[in-house]
């Protein structure tokens, strides 16, 4: 896969599921009621990771998994977190069985695995995080806002996550 370089697109490579929990939580500071984490990637890729990452940056105590079975798993922080998994969902239409919309227009932060599958569906500002597989503990991560508030939030988390400090 080659590079992508788009402007206002952060992709950089996560070199084990640690540091993959570690950029989820360091992105949970910049989070507020009402956005949405719109996540991508083949199974195994560290979708779920990425997430146990963000509800620890948001002070979710409880454990995080997968709810490939429940569809939705809800956990409270700092703010309520909608853990969205759509990987059993046929198609788009069967979102309506269970209110996506009540969760993407919610009081909480709403993080949806699989999200490919609801692109029609999602508001105006979101954040896309990809994650590709690259080796066993090697994950290929690429953030892409839509809109303008995750425009401003990646370029604040781009600056405080990956800028170097100049030394005085």
């Amino acid at each position: 896969m080659p590079p992508i370089l788009e402007p206002n697109t952060l992709d950089f490579i996560s070199h084990s599921e640690a540091q993959t929990r570690r950029l989820g939580a360091r992105l949970a500071a910049y989070l507020k009621p009402g956005d949405v984490l719109a996540l991508v990637g083949d199974l195994g890729s560290g979708k779920t990771r990425w997430v146990q990452g963000v509800c620890a940056g948001l002070s979710v105590t409880e454990p995080v998994i997968s709810p490939t079975f429940t569809l939705v798993n809800e956990y409270q922080g700092l703010y309520p977190v909608y853990h969205i998994d759509l990987y059993r969902l046929a198609d788009a239409a069967e979102t309506a069985t269970f209110g996506l919309e009540d969760y993407l227009y919610g009081a909480g932060i709403t993080i949806i695995e699989w999200a490919d599958r609801v692109t029609a569906l999602l508001p105006g500002d979101y954040l896309t995080v990809e994650l590709h597989h690259l080796e066993d503990t090697k994950r290929r991560v690429i953030l892409r806002p839509h809109g303008q508030r995750f425009l401003r939030l990646l370029e604040t988390f781009k600056q405080a996550t990956f800028a170097q400090q100049r030394q005085p």
